[in-house]
């Protein structure tokens, strides 16, 4: 009888304890190290006002032009705004390094050593016909990105190598491996999720106008190609009264109007055709913005500190061409670029030189390696330059007087040894001119491009410089069709795949990546893995370190400058929360306030 009763209690037990198990596994949030700071209770983001008024029109402006509403086809010019159609499994929030929350997936179960992932299909996910978001639509949207999307989505999203369908709504997707601790979150909230009911049936290699079904927070209303795009938000959008959507996408209208002259954009802002600018050019920002509506309180100009990685901002050397194919030609070059009078005479002393891909954050390499940077480095030790374990990197400084003669000296010397001589006025090797190509798209590159010139005619250097317009210019960057560029590569707090589209080898011999400068290591390859693998901050501080030194020491490229300041200027009618988030402004949160419009605008 006794042990009757310890058998119905035990399966008692097991019948009521284990769906509740079951439950306890399925997290609303996930984050790459750590557990997501926001718990179930939470109401809305603390950086949102939750009472934000809807209404009104966003306009804002945009330099160049499009020619695809396509979110799969990486070919030609994607309109401004395109993330907003739709929506991913869960969505990113900006005051934590790298967390994400539910959005289509209500839910997801994960074990600790990340190697699958299962979503749970919010039931009331929706597209913007209404019709239900499956998990055949996630599945489809899998399959076609592993198949069909950029190389570093292909290479990425290719590490998942079995699905399953579970329970109702759970779609479990199975890891080659477990060693991409961010491949997890990279599919949750990098995935765009497209009706596959739209796209099954097309080419979606090809870029289209048509305007797409998507279940995102907008959808486009009508469009002028190269011109104007407006979108209007969803009304009925399913997931707005989600915490990680409550409080943002306040606006009834978003309107991205195209310019093609960059100094049109701007004057454009000042008499009203658009309502917010963010300024990236330093110099434009002391000189350009003394103007009427300032004066009248109409535009406000402000300045916030920020405390994010600024990535690199650098001009190109594309090493699949031959002049570019040695680092010391590459270094030599380095040094005819005269930063400290470029920055005195063209940006009055605004920025500060970059001399790290993480730079302005913890993520920078500083000082010579440490012990766990060493351990990491050494197996690649006689791949590298000597330097890189016994120096720190520093760009090369000149005296700022535009004639930066002893950097020229430097310069020359390394070319030399490398077989390059000066032979009547041009610099020559085995017959071969040193000459080349730097390809611009925007005229404020051109007065980086002119300075460049002049130091480099000075060693022997034929620099000629193109301008082409942003359809020609995506054209040549998506098969690497030019000699320099001047690029930039944002990073976030939390680094991962995405460093294998900027460095990765095998991308980089595929048409689409932004690994540019066409970086071909083994050693890049290794700790772009070690760090997508780490288990702790520490192991991925340690291959950012790592892995920042093996690039600047490889002199890809030649490092512009940065400033760790946001400057925007927006009409006073727009109004935001009070908090800003560790990655500063988010848009997405501000609204209108329509009384203070009406008297501007009539």
């Amino acid at each position: 009888m006794m042990k009757i009763s310890r058998f119905i209690v035990a399966l008692i037990l097991f019948i009521f304890l284990v769906p509740q198990i079951a439950v306890a596994n399925k997290m609303h949030g996930l984050a790459m190290h750590g557990m997501p700071n926001h718990g179930t209770e939470i109401k809305h983001l603390p950086y949102v006002n939750p009472d934000a008024p809807k209404g009104g029109t966003l306009r804002l402006g945009v330099y160049g032009s499009f020619d695809n509403l396509n979110r799969i086809s990486f070919k030609g010019s994607r309109a401004a705004g395109l993330g907003y159609i739709n929506d991913t499994l869960m969505r990113r929030v900006w005051d934590e390094a790298f967390t994400l929350y539910g959005l289509i997936a209500e839910f997801v179960e994960m074990p600790e050593d990340r190697s699958s992932i299962t979503f749970y299909i919010n039931p009331d996910a929706k597209f913007h016909d209404g019709s239900s978001i499956t998990r055949e639509d996630v599945l489809f949207s899998l399959e076609t990105f592993q198949t069909k999307g950029t190389p570093n989505q292909k290479k990425t999203y290719g590490k998942v190598v079995k699905t399953e369908f579970v329970d109702d709504n759970g779609i479990k997707m199975i890891f080659i491996n477990n060693e991409d601790k961010e491949l997890p979150l990279i599919v949750a909230g990098f995935l765009p999720i497209v009706p596959k009911k739209y796209y099954e049936n097309i080419d979606v290699t090809k870029t289209f106008l048509d305007i797409p079904l998507g279940s995102g927070p907008y959808k486009i209303k009508e469009l002028e190609p190269g011109r104007q795009i407006v979108y209007e938000r969803v009304d009925d959008y399913w997931a707005k009264d989600l915490f990680p959507n409550k409080g943002q996408y306040n606006f009834d209208k978003l309107v991205y109007d195209y310019y093609k002259d960059s100094n049109v954009l701007l004057e454009a802002f000042k008499v009203g055709e658009y309502d917010y600018r963010r300024e990236y050019n330093a110099k434009r920002w002391q000189t350009n913005y003394e103007f009427d509506a300032v004066n009248r309180g109409d535009v406000i100009l402000q300045e916030m500190k920020n405390d994010r990685p600024t990535g690199m901002n650098a001009l190109v050397m594309n090493s699949r061409k031959e002049i570019f194919n040695n680092s010391r030609v590459r270094l030599a070059l380095s040094y005819a670029y005269d930063h400290e009078w470029i920055n005195k005479a063209l940006y009055n002393n605004a920025y500060t030189r970059t001399d790290s891909y993480f730079d302005n954050s913890p993520l920078a390499s500083s000082g010579l390696p440490s012990k766990n940077e060493l351990l990491l480095l050494n197996q690649w030790k006689d791949q590298l330059p000597e330097e890189l374990f016994m120096k720190t990197y520093e760009p090369p400084v000149s005296d700022g007087s535009g004639t930066p003669r002893q950097n020229l000296r430097i310069a020359k010397k390394i070319l030399e040894e490398e077989g390059w001589f000066i032979e009547n006025g041009k610099l020559m090797k085995n017959g071969i001119e040193f000459s080349f190509e730097f390809l611009i798209v925007s005229p404020s590159v051109e007065k980086i491009a002119l300075a460049f010139q002049k130091t480099l005619k000075v060693l022997g250097i034929s620099m000629s410089i193109r301008t082409v317009d942003s359809s020609q210019y995506q054209a040549r960057m998506l098969n690497y069709d030019f000699d320099m560029i001047k690029a930039s590569w944002n990073v976030s707090l939390s680094p991962g795949n995405e460093q294998q589209f900027y460095w990765g080898s095998e991308v980089g011999k595929k048409e689409g990546s932004r690994n540019y400068a066409g970086v071909n290591s083994p050693a890049v390859d290794a700790l772009i893995e070690n760090l997508i693998s780490a288990k702790t901050r520490e192991e991925l501080t340690t291959s950012i370190h790592a892995l920042d030194r093996v690039l600047l020491w490889g002199h890809y490229v030649i490092p512009l400058y940065h400033s760790n300041t946001d400057r925007i200027a927006y009409w006073n009618f727009l109004e935001y929360p009070n908090e800003i988030p560790l990655y500063g402004i988010v848009i997405d949160s501000w609204w209108i306030n329509q009384s203070k419009q009406s008297k501007i605008r009539n």
